[in-house]
């Protein structure tokens, strides 16, 4: 991928699988960009499709439900196979086709690469949008479910500002991967967290 996308390509770890890229609608000055984050499971491409994010601050509602599902048609169709790619492209050809016909809000041309993220004692707003992290419930082989993990308390840093882009830091004990699924899936129900484009975490 790196060698199709360049620069675009990012690699946020390595040992983990967890890549990012930054889609654009192929223009010289472009409209609309968007930034898709997957984790690659151990089991990719064979018996298990990628997590996955889209994080661009104008896709909401119907708009990344509908792009999500785009997405995972195309992996039902091609279970087995590598559909990064496939991915990428569906996600271009989807910018293209909407800087033909709209045109991004000022507030959104003005967006840096991370949102700005207002200091407050609780982070987590009243009424939190739909989850934008999408892992696809597709099992191929049958395997048994593991027991439900429980979520860890999360702790929230201060924010930080530097040159108009505010970074904050999140931290919470984890023990498994599911409880890492937890946590982001907490975090993200922060309407500021979720519309972010540069969401990067470790564990």
């Amino acid at each position: 991928m790196a060698a199709i996308y360049g620069e675009e390509w990012c690699v946020i770890d390595e040992n983990a699988k967890i890549f990012c890229i930054r889609v654009t609608d192929f223009m010289d000055d472009p409209k609309w960009t968007l930034c898709l984050q997957v984790m690659l499971p151990s089991e990719y491409p064979g018996t298990a499709p990628p997590s996955y994010q889209l994080n661009a601050p104008w896709l909401k509602g119907q708009e990344r439900a509908d792009l999500s599902n785009s997405l995972e048609e195309i992996y039902v169709h091609n279970m087995g196979e590598s559909i990064l790619y496939q991915w990428v492209e569906k996600i271009r050809d989807a910018l293209i086709q909407k800087s033909q016909i709209t045109e991004p809000d000022p507030d959104v041309k003005k967006k840096t690469e991370e949102v700005e993220v207002e200091s407050e004692e609780d982070p987590i707003l009243e009424h939190p949008p739909e989850n934008p992290v999408k892992t696809l419930d597709l099992k191929i082989s049958e395997e048994t479910q593991p027991e439900t993990e429980e979520l860890p308390p999360v702790a929230h840093g201060v924010p930080i500002t530097d040159r108009r882009s505010t970074f904050q830091a999140h931290v919470a004990p984890v023990v498994c991967p599911e409880q890492v699924k937890l946590v982001l899936a907490k975090l993200y129900e922060n309407k500021k967290i979720a519309s972010a484009t540069h969401n990067i975490y470790a564990y």
